[in-house]
């Protein structure tokens, strides 16, 4: 069974590629290290790097892989790391007066990457009153499954969360443990497969709410512009050359991401449950701080969710954590 290393997680251990990294110095200008768990939708950053986009721009980029994004985060915030990818829900718990980062460009948008799976007998959320749902507690599976419960008006007391990861609540819906379970690829397929229950809804259903972005500290925004320009540049052109040369830019970004997508037939079918964003897509999710676009929708639904579920201090503005000058 292949090892996976889970995004959009609360508890973990730093890689010793991070721990390299917050023994080394803060980046000089015209680098760029960031960090990142693996998923699918980082690979641009991968494909960047290897075809010399980042480098035509004036920038050295350098990725540490954590195993989850609240210690990415810490790295940052100590100043070991430039920025962080991860979902635009996750961030919004860690910022602060002390922690400033803004997002400043978008990887991708799960559709159909994530899902809900339960028993065939389940047909729909209402059906769940009074179960238990396996899920990640503190992660974007929380923020979406309430989404969804929000959604349909049906309290979140309705039904018992059981707190482990996604692919441990894959396991245990397959071995009948659970009548239900939060998760995401390949767990959604394993699923279909061994014909032991359904996909009761997936991301699909809820486009533009689970979204990937590439966040900077303040400190970098401020002081190396032109870095960060240079660096969502060359992300940009990545992206555009995946719609070109599909094949070749999965083999390269498996290459680069590895772990459970280091095959690029794997990759490629991870890919199928995500849209990559290219600069218009990005322009008009983000919109602007005088008309925000699709992003304010989430920023203000995660505010809600997240101050629900006891995870987040105080509302974050759409000014405090975008900054979509670098895309306009």
């Amino acid at each position: 069974m292949m090892t996976k290393i889970f995004r959009r997680c609360l508890a973990g251990a730093l890689t010793g590629a991070v721990l390299a990294a917050a023994a080394a110095q803060p980046a000089a200008a015209g680098k760029i290290s960031i960090g990142h768990t693996i998923w699918v939708g980082y690979g641009p950053l991968y494909l960047a790097k290897e075809l010399g986009f980042f480098k035509e721009n004036g920038v050295d980029a350098d990725f540490q892989v954590v195993d989850d994004s609240a210690l990415a985060m810490a790295a940052q915030a100590a100043g070991k790391l430039d920025g962080t990818a991860t979902t635009l829900d996750e961030i919004l718990k860690y910022r602060s007066p002390d922690f400033c980062f803004k997002a400043v460009a978008l990887f991708d948008e799960s559709h159909g990457g994530d899902g809900m799976v339960s028993l065939k007998e389940i047909n729909s959320l209402a059906d769940l009153k009074g179960k238990t749902v396996a899920m990640n507690e503190g992660s974007t599976s929380q923020f979406w499954f309430s989404y969804l419960m929000k959604k349909g008006g049906i309290p979140l007391k309705d039904v018992e969360v059981l707190n482990m990861s996604a692919d441990a609540a894959a396991a245990a819906f397959i071995a009948g443990q659970v009548p239900a379970a939060v998760t995401w690829e390949p767990n959604l397929t394993l699923v279909k497969t061994k014909n032991v229950g359904k996909v009761l809804t997936d991301s699909a259903a809820t486009p533009g709410v689970i979204i990937d972005v590439l966040e900077f500290s303040c400190s970098v925004l401020k002081d190396r512009p032109a870095d960060v320009k240079g660096f969502i540049a060359g992300l940009q052109k990545a992206v555009d050359y995946i719609k070109t040369n599909p094949d070749k830019a999965y083999e390269i970004m498996a290459k680069g991401v590895g772990g459970y997508l280091k095959e690029p037939k794997d990759f490629a079918d991870a890919a199928s449950g995500v849209k990559f964003y290219d600069k218009a897509m990005t322009i008009e999710y983000f919109g602007t701080a005088a008309k925000p676009g699709p992003a304010a929708d989430v920023i203000k639904l995660g505010n809600e969710i997240w101050s629900d579920l006891g995870k987040i201090k105080k509302p974050v503005t759409y000014d405090e954590i975008i900054d979509s000058s670098f895309t306009q």
